[in-house]
């Protein structure tokens, strides 16, 4: 690598002795992930995992892909980039647990107006921290630089993470029962979807997105940088001790969009709203943009960021699991006869 250097590409706005700067900068947080299945290091053409298969009669791999979407405008007016990596793995990874997988490997991929090492790193080691929160290792990834196409001080992030889940112990819908319970797993905030919306609603620039906000107790650039959630730790808890019906992963479409992707034909669910606690944010962003209740239950997770279908006599149970692992829990509805809808009330 120290005789790969090209002037010309450099004068075109591609520095590549920055990519290989950079790569050094965020080894130490990338192997900080590694486990037992990693067979190989930075710098080959794939990231190597070998899968442990012997207590797994018959595995299927859980595949997710997704982005942090414009949430990322907040984090350079902030020209913060610490956390954002959480929020690309999170994303990911919580997808994959609603089918009961637990998550293997994650890669990632940045594309940037230029290659600031220190960015890059920083930006890095975020989805390494959210690799060992979710239990997966991050194997590999791409920076691509790509001057004319985005701007100074702009990127996009993307993340692929694949899971394991033994077959027999899928999440199966067809088990949902009328009268079975609906857990909702509280969320820390906005997490990764409706910042188009968000940003619509504050008219978020440089001058008013370090504004205190009395009712959120930090600043709304703060709150709205909060990271999304990693719920693979206490989901993978719970289904070692209850029987999980259905999971639900809520992100873009809120409830209406998310909740009835859990639930078979013949049944839906009734939703209580004053069940928890909904989270000053978006009490703030509803009272902001005026936007009708419906509209904001069909874009925001409105402080839940799971939810799970258990049988009525579990439903206590779930959330004690859940609360001993840290997380704060409440039975906010249940399975009703319908058609893969929900009623909120």
């Amino acid at each position: 690598m120290e005789k790969s250097f090209s002037e010309s590409y450099k004068e075109a706005g591609v520095d590549v002795t920055a990519g290989y700067q950079s790569v050094e900068l965020m080894k130490e947080a990338v192997r900080s992930t590694y486990n037992e299945g990693v067979v190989s290091d930075l710098g080959g053409f794939g990231g190597l995992y070998a899968l442990n298969a012997k207590e797994i009669k018959e595995p299927i791999l859980v595949s997710g892909t997704d982005g942090v979407g414009t949430k990322l405008k907040l984090a350079f007016l902030m020209n913060k980039h610490d956390t954002i990596g959480q929020d690309c793995v999170a994303m990911c990874v919580n997808d994959i647990i609603c089918c009961g997988a637990k998550p293997l490997f994650f890669l990632d991929y940045m594309a940037l107006g230029k290659n600031v090492p220190e960015v890059v790193a920083t930006i890095v080691k975020g989805v390494a921290d959210g690799c060992k929160i979710a239990g997966c290792s991050l194997v590999g990834g791409e920076t691509a630089e790509m001057p004319g196409f985005y701007k100074q001080g702009e990127y996009d992030l993307a993340g692929f993470s694949v899971g394991v889940v033994e077959k027999e112990k899928m999440i199966d819908s067809q088990t949902i029962e009328i009268g079975d319970k609906v857990i909702g797993i509280a969320s820390s905030g906005v997490h990764s979807n409706g910042f188009s919306l968000v940003r619509k609603v504050f008219d978020i620039n440089e001058e008013n997105i370090n504004r205190q906000e009395e009712e959120l107790g930090m600043s709304l650039g703060e709150a709205l940088l909060t990271p999304t959630k990693i719920y693979v730790k206490p989901i993978l808890k719970l289904l070692e001790n209850v029987q999980v019906k259905g999971i639900s992963h809520i992100t873009g479409g809120g409830f209406y969009e998310n909740l009835p992707r859990m639930l078979k034909e013949g049944v839906a669910l009734k939703i209580e709203k004053d069940s928890y606690p909904v989270l000053p944010i978006f009490k703030c962003i509803q009272k902001e943009g005026s936007i009708p209740e419906r509209d904001m239950y069909n874009t925001f997770n409105m402080g839940i960021g799971m939810a799970v279908i258990v049988k009525e006599e579990e439903a206590q149970k779930a959330i004690d699991i859940l609360e001993q692992q840290g997380e704060k829990a409440y039975i906010i509805g249940e399975v009703i006869e319908g058609h893969k809808e929900i009623e909120i009330i």
